[in-house]
């Protein structure tokens, strides 16, 4: 109880790895990753049986896969967390070199599910989207690239890290998945600015974004059809977004009622891109703000503690980690109250989807090895340090 008040207590000399990782994780955040993991399964078990008869499957089919998936999420989760700095560095580079080769093969080998955008490799009894694995080794390997340049004589680490985030938002912004290619500029974007990237230069490249989004929208019917719907002053009820606008209205505070709610057996995604939505109807406004305070306790907590880390790669790292993880989890809400254009966007660990939980466990694992207590050298041995 006193280390959940007080913080993770730095490692002794020459402990046990289990024993280590318990005493230096931050339990508060392990905490909110497995309520909001419960969470899902909760809203799963509302949210995916009308979907499993449509398909004709068992009525929790759905939730079983989401404990699967979910248990080997957690089980990448403890096992990364484990890590040192430098072993997650190096199995970030080889899985982002991995994810890169598999995003570039889409066009060729993947499949769009109907959905509209070739986003998945399908492999039969189950489906992989690169981008999802993408996302947590790209930061890593921007962070290392970021870092690297602020050394005496470093390699130009800021150029580097520009020309690989264009590449990815490109090959993203052709599957088309605009979502994913905003999300991947905007973790750039914060650990760039964190490394001191000049103000004009940000301001340029928003600019930039604005352009491609114009462009965007009058050469991608895909695109534009989406705009177009969250531009309109009156929402169809008969499209996701109206549906999942009635539910959230219909749940009220309180909600109508475990098992009651009427989304889930008109909303084709009901138990992944718009799960809120099932939460807002059934339990109702109390649920989603339970829900947005473990997000926003993950976030925070992790950005106090990386504030104390003088490591400028394990800051940087992490504080783009947490900050994706957290405006991903901001964008899905935000579709489903209306507040953004529709991204096709996961809720992480709530939504069902095995690469989504997957990659997520990765992402949450880095973030938890980056946040872990460890002793502190003085400013001073830094700079001494670099000087040498």
């Amino acid at each position: 109880m006193t280390e959940m008040v007080y913080g993770a207590v730095p490692a002794r000399a020459a402990e046990p790895v289990l024993p280590k990782w318990w005493r230096t994780v931050d339990k508060w955040t392990l905490s909110c990753i497995l309520i909001l993991f419960g969470v899902g399964i909760l809203l799963g078990l509302a949210a995916s049986p009308p979907l499993a008869e449509r398909n004709g499957f068992a009525p929790f089919h759905y939730v079983q896969r989401q404990a699967v998936f979910g248990g080997l999420a957690l089980g990448v989760m403890v096992f990364v967390s484990m890590l040192g700095p430098i072993a997650v560095r190096r199995l970030a580079v080889l899985g982002f070199i991995g994810a890169f080769i598999a995003l570039a093969l889409l066009p060729f080998f993947g499949t769009d599910f109907g959905k509209g955008a070739v986003r998945w490799y399908s492999l039969g009894f189950a489906s992989v989207q690169p981008s999802e694995f993408l996302k947590p080794t790209f930061v890593i390997v921007t962070a290392w690239f970021l870092a690297a340049s602020q050394d005496l004589g470093g390699p130009p680490g800021k150029t580097l890290s520009f020309a690989l985030t264009i590449s990815i938002v490109l090959m993203l912004a052709l599957q088309p998945d605009f979502g994913q290619a905003c999300l991947v500029l905007f973790g750039w974007g914060v650990m760039y600015f964190i490394a001191g990237a000049p103000m004009l230069l940000l301001i340029g490249i928003a600019g930039l974004v604005i352009f491609a989004g114009t462009v965007a929208y009058q050469n991608s019917e895909h695109f534009a059809r989406r705009i177009d719907g969250f531009l309109s002053p009156e929402v169809d009820p008969t499209t996701q977004l109206g549906y999942a606008t009635n539910a959230i209205r219909e749940g009220g505070f309180f909600g109508v009622g475990v098992g009651e709610g009427q989304v889930k057996w008109s909303l084709p995604d009901a138990h992944t891109d718009f799960i809120i939505a099932v939460a807002a109807e059934e339990y109702g406004l109390v649920l989603v703000l339970i829900i947005i305070a473990l997000y926003a306790t993950i976030v925070v907590r992790s950005l106090l503690r990386l504030m104390r880390e003088r490591d400028p790669f394990i800051r940087l790292a992490g504080t783009g980690l947490a900050c994706m993880f957290g405006v991903q989890a901001m964008i899905n809400m935000g579709v489903a109250v209306r507040l953004l254009p529709a991204k096709g966007m996961t809720l992480p660990f709530v939504s069902y989807g095995g690469s989504s939980l997957i990659a997520g466990g990765i992402a949450v694992g880095m973030l938890l090895a980056f946040t872990r207590s460890r002793p502190q050298g003085g400013i001073g041995d830094i700079l001494r340090g670099r000087l040498r």
